[in-house]
Parts: C-alpha cells; sequence; structure tokens
C-alpha cells in the first residue's frame, strides 16, 4: 500500500487510523444487520434476543407459511417502491472499483433483504452487512486523502469487515477482501484485511453473543472419508456450477416494474407452502446445515425417509427455493445457501457411500462438512475464503482438512475447466 512521497510516520500513523476505523464501521454494520435480524424475528416469532434464532425455528407450519406471505408480500412492496423511486443500487464490487454508494437506497436495499431473510426467505444475510460495511468505509476514506489505490483496498476490507463481524469468521473476513474482492494476495491487501476483520470482529462481539454457528459433533478422519473425498470432489464441483448457472440465469429475467409487486408475494408464498412439512429450507441456510452435520444413518426422518434420501430431497429442496426467491427478485447472498446445500448433498453421498465402505460411526457429520466446503468454494470461486469460512463456522479442528482439501481441489478443478471451456466457445 505505501508509495513514494508517502512513505513517512505521519502518512502510516493516518493510514493506520483510517484503518481502524474502517474495522469499526464493519464492525457497526454487523451489529446493525444482527440486531434488525432479532428484532424482526421477536415480533414475526416471539423469540427473544440472544443466539441464532431463525424462522425454521417456529414450532408451527401456520406461522411459518403467515411470514413468508407477509414478506413477499412487506419486500415485493418496498423493492418495487426502491427501485422506481430509489436512486440506483451500488454493488460492492463497483463500489470497490470506486463508485459512490447512495446513502439511503444502500441502507433501504440492506433493510429490505434483512426483512426478507428474517421472515424466513430462503435467501443468505451476508450480502446487508457487506454492502453497508462498504458504505461505511467510502464514509471513512472519502476525505482521508489516500490514493486510489489505498482507497480500493480499504473498501474492500470494509466490506469483508461486515462480513466478518456479522458471522464472527475473521480470517474468513479477511480471506474474502483478498481472494474475492480484490483478487490480490499480497501485504499490501493482506495487512489491512486482517486487521480490519479483527478490528469489527471485536466490535461486534461488545454486542453479539459469542457462539459457534454450527453446533456439530467432533469429526476425524478415515480411509473411507479419504477416497469419498476424491471421488465426490468433482460431483459437487459440478453441481455447484450448475447452480451458480441456474441463479445467474433466474437473475438475469428476474421481474421488474409492477410484475415484482406479483411475482415476488407469489413465490414466497410457495416457499412458505413447502416449509411447512421441511421448514429446513427456511432463512439464511443454517437450519439446514445442522440438520445435515447432525445426522447419521441411524436417525428416522420426515415420512419414514432413511436420512440419505432425506438429506438429497433437502439440497433439492433448497435449491430450488433459493434460486427461486432470486428469480423473483430478491436481493440476497448465496453464501451460507451454498453451505446448507452443500452439507446436505455431501451428507446424503456421504451416507450412502457407509452403506459400501463402512467407518467409524454412523455419523455424517464430515461428509456434511467436506460436501459444504467443496460446494462453497465452486459457487464463490475461492477455494481458501470458502474452506476458512467452514472451519470457523464449525470451530472443527484439523482431522477434517485433508479430505477437505482433496474435495475442495476437485471441485474447484471442474469448475475452472468448465468455465475455459465456455471461454474457448465464445471466442
Amino acid at each position: 500500500m505505501p508509495h513514494s512521497g508517502h512513505a513517512t510516520p505521519v502518512w502510516a500513523l493516518k493510514l493506520a487510523v483510517v484503518t481502524a476505523l474502517v474495522g469499526v464501521s464493519g464492525g457497526i454494520a454487523g451489529i446493525a444487520v444482527w440486531l434488525a435480524l432479532q428484532l424482526i424475528q421477536f415480533v414475526a416469532f416471539g423469540y427473544g434476543y440472544g443466539g441464532h434464532l431463525e424462522a425454521a425455528d417456529a414450532s408451527s407450519g401456520l406461522n411459518r407459511f403467515l411470514a413468508l406471505t407477509a414478506a413477499g408480500l412487506l419486500t415485493g412492496f418496498a423493492w418495487w417502491a426502491l427501485r422506481r423511486w430509489g436512486r440506483s443500487i451500488v454493488s460492492v464490487t463497483a463500489a470497490v472499483d470506486g463508485t459512490r454508494m447512495p446513502a439511503l437506497a444502500t441502507l433501504a436495499n440492506a433493510g429490505i433483504q434483512i426483512l426478507a431473510v428474517g421472515l424466513g426467505a430462503s435467501i443468505g444475510k451476508e450480502v446487508a452487512p457487506r454492502e453497508v460495511g462498504a458504505w461505511l468505509a467510502q464514509l471513512v476514506t472519502r476525505r482521508a486523502g489516500l490514493t486510489a489505490r489505498e482507497t480500493k483496498i480499504l473498501v474492500a476490507c470494509g466490506a469483508a469487515a461486515g462480513l466478518a463481524a456479522v458471522y464472527d469468521v475473521p480470517l474468513g473476513g479477511a480471506l474474502f477482501a483478498v481472494e474475492v474482492l480484490l483478487g490480490e494476495i499480497s501485504f499490501a491487501t493482506a495487512l489491512p484485511a486482517f486487521a480490519t476483520s479483527a478490528v469489527a470482529a471485536i466490535t461486534a462481539r461488545l454486542v453479539i453473543p459469542d457462539e459457534v454457528l454450527y453446533h456439530v459433533p467432533a469429526m476425524h478422519l478415515s480411509p473411507s472419508l479419504l477416497v469419498w473425498a476424491v471421488v465426490v470432489g468433482p460431483v459437487l464441483g459440478l453441481a455447484g456450477v450448475g447452480f451458480v448457472k441456474l441463479t445467474n440465469r433466474l437473475q438475469g429475467i428476474a421481474p421488474k416494474g409492477w410484475h415484482l409487486l406479483v411475482v415476488l408475494p407469489v413465490v414466497f408464498a410457495m416457499v412458505g407452502l413447502i416449509a411447512i412439512p421441511f421448514p429446513e429450507i427456511l432463512g439464511n441456510g443454517r437450519a439446514l446445515g445442522l440438520v445435515a452435520m447432525n445426522s447419521t444413518l441411524d436417525d428416522a426422518s420426515f415420512a419414514g425417509l432413511s436420512p440419505i434420501v432425506f438429506l438429497l430431497l433437502l439440497g433439492v429442496l433448497r435449491t430450488v427455493t433459493t434460486s427461486a426467491t432470486i428469480g423473483a427478485g430478491a436481493v440476497g447472498g448465496t453464501l451460507t445457501p451454498s453451505i446448507a446445500i452443500g452439507s446436505a448433498i455431501g451428507g446424503g453421498l456421504g451416507g450412502a457411500w457407509l452403506l459400501l465402505w463402512p467407518a467409524d460411526g454412523p455419523s455424517l457429520a464430515a461428509f456434511a462438512f467436506v460436501g459444504a466446503a467443496a460446494f462453497l468454494a465452486t459457487t464463490m470461486r475461492a477455494p481458501f475464503t470458502a474452506l476458512v469460512l467452514v472451519v470457523e463456522f464449525t470451530q472443527q479442528g484439523t482431522d477434517i482438512l485433508v479430505p477437505s482439501l482433496l474435495a475442495v481441489s476437485g471441485a474447484v478443478a471442474v469448475g475452472y475447466v468448465l468455465a475455459r471451456r465456455r471461454s474457448a466457445q465464445m471466442v
């Protein structure tokens, strides 16, 4: 980040102060999103403050359906009004490249996303804190006298700090900044990324409880798991590429204008109907991830289905509901939905594998973990960030890293080959 003429003690002190302020801003973004979610869920479902409660935890199927229907009506009107009368939304990627984010439109867009997720919409919540974090970082850096490159790095760090704060994933947030937003892992990018994500996580812990996002049983390495990881990696890569193509295509044909007022409520109501028997498909994806990572071959599941069939069915349903939600015009992330889908597919395929090559115990946790990491690595096109995020979400040890690395390698390789083939066909 330093350059000639700026490598002075005054410059270093100023940059350190601005970097710290960007980290604090990211923490504030995470706190704001968390508090808004808690308030929405308290009003809709009667949950108290604290913890990671969400719509999938509602005991009444009717309550879940009504919440999704209300979400469709409220967010459909809100997004329609915002897009009709508000300024154009600036994405985080565009903000990193230097485009100014409009204050009211950015905050309104983030608020509508949180309303949707809080009421159970089948999308991730991580876009909102990234947008607010990037907007606050632009405010902090605007009059700091930084170079264009320094500003770009710190805006990316601000967006990633919002992610780090809301999920308490400081290392994952830092890697997201350098691997995904900046595409450059160097001293100049890593140092501010580490600092801002650490400051954001510490700031957020002043309000957000320090809890593990996914409570899962201990996972152990076995020869069966190792071989399975090599075999299943390419399969998960194909599934991840298909999911990205599906969501991108649906996003491209999402309704505009008054059509949004019709399509979004209808799709949300349909998701609510699916959620009556399958509440795991609701919310940002944590509910399904918990089910997949805590399943065993001995479990009895819905309608007498085996855990293998049940998890694969949930993976398909979650793919459908998330894709349909995005295609209906909703704005949200696919990070935690990808973890949900990957863990369900991994758990289901792992259960089938255990019937052929039993390992120690009937737990599907390790297979679900590896599936989540490989699928997320493909959809994000960021293997380091994906693996670290799943590790931080579950706080698992080193035993699971070797099979995860093998599966991630196979999955990302398939995604890379397919991307190269598409590029060659376009030439």
